[in-house]
């Protein structure tokens, strides 16, 4: 069985483009429990995998995480039947049955995974024997910072926003420059929006995946009704396409803000072929800079827990809940071997 793997940064048209993936026949995308990203921190209290049972914990802790994603899955996993998927003991094996297993019950001979944050991960993927194709989709940073700033998820402080997509660029840009032409895709949302079934024509011409019409009809589709309905920062996916949500950052963010972007992130915005606003210095922030900016992304983040709909926080509650467990489980773990 194939599979897709997305890179970038979120909030870059990810899941609309994950959404319109998912009508094809041939493919099973949903949306993403981010299994690497979530678990991979709390891996060393699992300790030796090669230990049947350990293994088997780990099994079971990641099927919950799935199982509680705010948008369902719809399926409650067999834990003998993922170990038995496993081609070797390790994490990411995990979450490659468990996508697996998904796509066999959709009959698809394709399973997607959206969760963008792996491209920290991929020498993990490839030394496990995984060889996805590599989805590249990226957007201008500033209009990715300007739509984190008002998600429920994700980073308060353009500093902080700027390091993490010019960090995640660079490691999407340099992953594509040594793999083969054949194993990757790049395309940026501007285009995507503008001409989405050409770039979805594109997309399928790459892989050998047949294009259907379906796929434009995304909106009108269970898995995007379900997943708007999970949460704020997804209603868009039962609209259309808006084809003008572009460079929003000019009137959203201010001068200030647009600055300290360029100013960390200048060299990626220019490597992608977006222009800049500003002629950013080179002076590195202060220490004190730095921390002030720490201190407002951390009240930011916390206010915007506070501030989110009751509808998004009753979605996350059951795997908010299983991964505050886990920490505490982690937390507990450090004090007895410290």
């Amino acid at each position: 069985m194939k599979n897709i793997q997305f890179i970038g940064t979120q909030r870059s048209g990810s899941n609309l483009l994950r959404v319109m993936l998912h009508e094809l026949p041939d493919v099973c995308a949903p949306h993403p429990p981010h299994i690497l990203q979530v678990m991979r921190p709390f891996l060393p209290m699992y300790g030796n995998l090669q230990d049947e049972k350990k293994f088997m914990r780990l099994i079971d802790d990641v099927c919950q995480l799935v199982e509680k994603n705010p948008v369902n899955w719809n399926i409650a996993f067999d834990r003998k039947n993922i170990r038995e998927r496993c081609a070797q003991n390790s994490l990411p094996q995990i979450a490659k049955a468990i996508y697996e297993t998904k796509a066999i019950e959709e009959h698809a001979t394709w399973w997607c995974c959206k969760s963008m944050a792996n491209i920290h991960f991929v020498d993990e993927l490839e030394a496990a024997g995984i060889k996805p194709f590599y989805l590249y989709l990226y957007r201008d940073g500033r209009d990715v910072a300007l739509s984190f700033l008002k998600a429920i998820v994700g980073e308060k402080h353009i500093y902080h926003l700027a390091q993490q997509w010019r960090d995640e660029q660079m490691r999407s840009l340099e992953l594509c420059a040594r793999l083969p032409e054949t194993r990757y895709f790049k395309i940026d949302y501007e285009t995507f929006v503008a001409a989405p079934e050409i770039t979805l024509q594109h997309i399928c011409a790459k892989t050998g995946i047949a294009f259907s019409e379906n796929a434009l009809k995304y909106n009108q589709s269970e898995e995007s009704r379900e997943t708007a309905a999970s949460g704020l920062m997804w209603s868009n996916l039962t609209k259309p396409v808006m084809k003008d949500n572009t460079k929003k950052y000019l009137t959203g963010l201010s001068a200030e803000q647009i600055e300290i972007f360029e100013r960390v992130a200048g060299d990626a915005l220019l490597a992608l072929g977006y222009p800049l606003e500003t002629s950013p210095t080179n002076k590195p922030f202060s220490i004190a800079e730095i921390e002030a900016f720490n201190t407002i992304n951390q009240q930011a983040k916390s206010d915007a827990r506070k501030q989110a709909v009751q509808n998004d926080l009753e979605k996350r509650a059951a795997q908010d809940t299983f991964i505050t467990s886990l920490r505490e489980q982690f937390a507990a773990f450090v004090a007895l071997t410290a």
